[in-house]
């Protein structure tokens, strides 16, 4: 088995929806990115890609390459599963923002993912206290841990 670490985050951009884990959310701007800028899929592909060895999210999804732009991040996470060489054990997760609110979220961000991956996840949301940018309220970020089983 082999265990990932992913880290992403993002500004907030008017004008722009506000995808998390597959879930649009309903909030006065989105994040800034060149796809759909889902924070915590890119935090959880980022792992899954350091689990394996693969480099990361920017190395295969260049932000300068016109076929990713706007894309769908679950789109993406399903490109990288046919990468990886075992099975995703399990993923855990966790959202830092000062708002919106993503209780409510949680629920159906899990499911998306643990359906696309075909393995358990959990998503944890916390703020930042009021520190820092996040803090602030400028973005958001994502710190996500996957566990693989060693390919075959």
């Amino acid at each position: 088995m082999r265990i990932g670490v992913g880290y992403d985050s993002h500004r907030f951009a008017p004008g722009r929806r506000l995808v998390l884990g597959g879930v649009e959310i309903e909030h006065e701007a989105g994040l800034g990115g060149h796809s759909d800028a889902d924070v915590l899929t890119h935090a959880v592909i980022d792992a899954l890609l350091g689990a394996a060895g693969m480099g990361d999210l920017g190395t295969h999804f260049p932000p300068d390459d016109d076929r990713w732009r706007d894309a769908d991040s679950l789109d993406l996470l399903r490109t990288v599963l046919g990468l990886l060489g075992g099975p995703v054990i399990n993923v855990d997760a966790s959202v830092i923002c000062e708002s919106p609110r993503l209780g409510p979220h949680r629920g159906e961000m899990e499911r998306n993912l643990s359906a696309t991956l075909g393995a358990p996840v959990s998503v944890k949301a916390s703020s930042n206290e009021g520190m820092g940018w996040v803090g602030r309220g400028e973005g958001i970020a994502c710190v996500a841990v996957v566990l693989i089983g060693a390919s075959g």
